[in-house]
């Protein structure tokens, strides 16, 4: 596994790429301490381990392993999965990467730099820039109509890049009126946003775009990065300061709020969902299912079966699937008390969605919040008793991914909410 250090000023989109693919793979990447734009990427201790002073730059733990180009350093921190599944895939990954580069960035630097201040207004530039990116997307939008993710059937280091190359533009210049003319991007985007391995990287609250967009003056004080970096240094200095003094303020501060969840509110019982999915994430069915069954609290939780009620609305396969992926989206916050297996049985044109979901407390839990309430309606839901034989059944099979449905479609695919 991969491990090192990058450097990197604050806020680079090039090291957030990298940062991200470690989270998925898991490789050791931390921050060089103590860099400043400017001066340490122009010292002689880095120029001689890296002649060009580009970053981001990466160096091995053991030092043998020095790489500038952030392509290549997120390449070189990825696994498998992010790579690409076999040859043909590492060969897309690697296509998506190229046409970031060649079709997204030069155009989204030129849109998005007059805005923030980096770069003179040439109003025929940047016309010509929101154009070019326009069409990007445009071309984008279409590959992903019929796809949850640029390649394959899971995030890999395509999605990554793309990502975090059109981050800039979502967040400064492209408004909601644009946005409307691509909603399956938007989809896309909005999914990879809300992963936590992203939100590891980003945070968890990136502020978008969504009103007019004016060309800023170039002053002089946002006319270098490394002055930038320099300001954004004082400023942690600041914050470090004044968390510091928080701390030892600690004692005169007024308790935390109770927490808004609603399921804080029950009795923790003694099944405990953590430990579940870690088995269920782990180890085989045969293992994870009876784990389920020897250790589930029936007086504090409880067991409900979901049937999607408008079968006849269901077309493609690949718009069933993003049903589910859009519920499982809406609901992120009940993923701590909450699990579910969710099945779609046949094919295109002829298909059903069901599912097994378990959760805190013995009541339908998604009239407890508003924010959970946009898809379940539109499932019919049915308790079931937690010691019948005919719970454990279907239990299995939805945990499992197997069998039929009720009108005998065979399994297609399933997703789990966890």
């Amino acid at each position: 596994m991969a491990a090192g250090t990058l450097f990197t000023y604050p806020d680079n989109f090039r090291a957030q790429k990298v940062l991200i693919a470690a989270q998925y793979s898991g490789a050791g990447v931390k921050l060089a301490d103590d860099f400043v734009f400017g001066e340490t990427n122009r010292s002689p201790a880095f120029t001689s381990k890296f002649p060009t002073g580009k970053v981001p730059a990466f160096e091995s733990a053991d030092g043998k392993v020095l790489l500038t180009e952030s392509n290549a350093i997120a390449f070189y921190v990825s696994n498998a999965t992010l790579r690409g599944a076999d040859t043909l895939q590492a060969a897309q990954v690697l296509q998506w990467l190229s046409w970031a580069d060649s079709e997204i960035l030069p155009a989204s630097c030129a849109w998005v730099f007059p805005t923030i201040g980096i770069m003179e207004s040439d109003p025929k530039a940047i016309n010509q820039a929101k154009t070019d990116v326009l069409a990007a997307l445009k071309y984008l939008n279409q590959h992903l109509l019929t796809k949850t993710f640029l390649v394959g059937e899971r995030i890999s280091l395509a999605d990554i890049a793309v990502f975090c190359t059109l981050l800039a533009v979502y967040q400064n210049v492209l408004d909601a009126a644009s946005k409307k003319l691509f909603n399956n991007v938007n989809r896309w985007f909005t999914t990879l946003l809300n992963q936590p391995q992203f939100k590891a990287v980003l945070g968890d609250s990136v502020k978008m775009c969504d009103g007019k967009v004016e060309a800023k003056s170039v002053g002089k004080a946002d006319a270098k990065p490394e002055e930038k970096t320099e300001k954004k240094k004082a400023k942690k200095e600041k914050k470090e300061k004044e968390e510091k003094k928080e701390e030892d303020d600690d004692m005169d501060m007024p308790a935390e709020p109770p927490s808004k969840d609603p399921f804080d509110a029950m009795p923790k019982g003694t099944f405990v969902m953590d430990s579940f999915k870690r088995v269920y994430s782990n180890e085989s069915e045969e293992k994870s299912i009876p784990y389920f069954f020897e250790n589930f609290d029936a007086e504090n939780y409880s067991i409900w079966f979901a049937e999607y009620k408008y079968k006849n609305e269901l077309a493609k396969v690949f718009m069933s699937c993003n049903l589910i992926t859009g519920m499982f989206q809406r609901l992120d916050k009940m993923r701590k008390q909450a699990f579910a297996s969710c099945c779609l049985f046949g094919k295109d044109n002829d298909s059903s969605i069901s599912g097994v979901w378990v959760w805190r407390g013995q009541e339908l839990a998604f009239p407890l919040s508003p924010d959970w309430q946009i898809d379940y309606e539109s499932y019919s839901w049915t308790k079931l008793d937690a010691k019948s034989d005919d719970t454990k059944a279907l239990v299995t099979q939805y945990f499992s991914w197997t069998g039929k449905d009720k009108e005998g479609r065979d399994f297609n695919q399933g997703k789990i909410f966890k």
